[in-house]
């Protein structure tokens, strides 16, 4: 196995033991950016010199006790990182460079920093093909999409062009992408980690979560990343487990719900056969299933795209010309506020702005922007009386496996729906984990492509859900599959 291709517990016992060096894990990781990211470009930036500096200085102090020192990661282009380029993939921020960085880095013990990973402009998608900075390509088939906006996260991972990476889910974008790359996506519970520092989308709903290559990392990272910060005030003040250590405790008794509405029209055949298989699997191991029901997650989706939009409207207030990214000069200040926001956002973000705006105005408020805040606590009741019966629930992540690049982006309502089952987790702020549970082959193409399942637990659950992910994981081979890019 080469170096790049291990996993965070592997690569923390080998710097640990000495077995290679932190430089010689950080080159093997650069040298596979180098040799695939012309065709996945999954980077937008790549901090070679800096990472392989960070590495030295580690190797020369000798210390890797703490869970993620000295193993390299790629972060999601949307965390401020001080003196490293972030853009959040937008043309208006293509020059804007943080005087620090976010909590969520500043709480990772010596990290080596590879590079800032593609994603879809300001997180807004579920492609990653609303970057300003080029498309990324899924590496188990370049032809077709690595999910959104996490993409870059995910086609870094799944290529072993970093050991972990770092994400921010506002609708589904950790799960998505991972699902459709076929690796392991956690989205904690709303206020679990810390935003401070991430460039915002849709306030109420964004969360930071890692990508991994098992669910084993995903919890470790997680136990580093989580807890208070003065700085978000959404924060809870709440004790952070080690959610690794209980990880291969038996399912057997828990309850798990199957909702009858994420298996319904829309669902590709081939993906809901992969999913019941994982079910049944779960079954075997000893969990309990439940048939439970969520009438208003039909909802979902809806007030989704009128909450987001709305609050996107309102965070990107601040891009003006006047203080952040780039400045369109003009006579007047008016059109210079216009032109450079014309010039600075991308098709995809005009339309969520209008949107969002069109739900905020006078006379629009109360019958959009409040009803969907209405329906988001009917969303989230559902979920609490299912509570009250279950442990976990399970659904698919994905309706379908990875799309072609293009197949989508002239039809956004079509886009939009690759979210459909991710979306209620966050309007309800809720945990949930996506792991692969298979492959299936898509009705356009000859290339299996992976399926994952979507297990979602109580509010500040994760321990639970994680402790489910981990057992189907080590029952079955999914993890272990690698895509051969050519």
């Amino acid at each position: 196995m080469n170096l790049n291709e291990l996993t965070i517990s592997q690569a923390q016992q080998g710097l640990q033991k000495k077995e290679f060096s932190c430089v010689e894990l950080t080159q093997a990781c650069l040298d596979q950016i180098k040799k695939v990211d012309s065709k996945v470009k999954a980077y937008i930036t790549v901090t070679e010199d800096l990472a392989l500096k960070q590495a030295e200085e580690l190797d020369k102090k000798g210390d890797f006790s703490r869970p993620l020192s000295g193993i390299p990661a790629g972060i999601k282009d949307i965390f401020c990182t001080k003196g490293i380029k972030t853009t959040a993939g937008s043309k208006i921020l293509e020059n804007y460079i943080p005087p620090f960085s976010a909590t969520v880095i500043q709480k990772i013990s010596n990290p080596i920093i590879l590079g800032k990973l593609n994603m879809d402009e300001f997180a807004c998608g579920s492609s990653t093909e609303t970057s300003y900075f080029g498309q990324t390509k899924n590496p188990w088939d370049l032809e077709r999409v690595p999910g959104g906006s996490s993409g870059g996260s995910a086609a870094a991972v799944v290529a072993d062009e970093c050991i972990y990476s770092l994400g921010t889910d506002t609708g589904g974008s950790i799960r998505q992408p991972a699902s459709l790359c076929g690796i392991v996506g956690l989205k904690p519970s709303y206020g679990r980690v810390s935003r401070y520092g991430v460039i915002a989308m849709a306030s109420s709903l964004d969360q930071v979560g890692p990508l991994t290559k098992t669910v084993e990392d995903a919890a470790i990272i997680l136990s580093q990343i989580a807890g208070l910060d003065q700085l978000d005030s959404t924060t809870v003040s709440q004790e952070v487990p080690n959610y690794a250590a209980n990880l291969s405790q038996e399912i057997k008794g828990l309850k798990v719900g199957i909702p009858q509405e994420y298996f319904s029209q829309g669902l590709d055949p081939e993906v809901e056969k992969v999913v019941k298989v994982a079910v049944k699997k779960l079954e075997d191991l000893g969990a309990k299933i439940v048939e439970i029901s969520l009438p208003y997650s039909k909802y979902a989706l809806a007030v989704y795209y009128i909450i987001m939009p709305s609050e996107l409207s309102a965070n990107l207030e601040r891009y003006d010309g006047v203080k952040y990214g780039i400045s369109v000069k003009a006579e007047k200040l008016l059109d210079n506020y216009l032109q450079t926001r014309r010039d600075g956002f991308g098709p995809e973000i005009r339309r969520r702005i209008m949107l969002g705006t069109y739900s905020l105005s006078s006379g629009y408020y109360d019958a959009y922007y409040l009803q969907a805040q209405k329906v988001r606590t009917l969303v989230k009741q559902d979920f609490e009386k299912v509570f009250e019966k279950v442990d976990c629930i399970i659904t698919p992540t994905s309706p379908t496996v990875a799309f072609k690049l293009g197949e989508k982006t002239q039809d956004p309502l079509t886009m939009y729906l690759s979210d459909i089952y991710t979306v209620s987790v966050n309007i309800a702020g809720l945990p949930g984990i996506s792991i692969p549970c298979g492959f299936a082959k898509p009705k356009d193409g000859e290339v299996e492509m992976p399926v994952s399942l979507q297990i979602i637990g109580k509010q500040f659950a994760e321990s639970i859900i994680l402790q489910v992910a981990y057992n189907y994981e080590q029952a079955t081979e999914w993890c272990q599959r690698k895509p051969v890019i050519e």
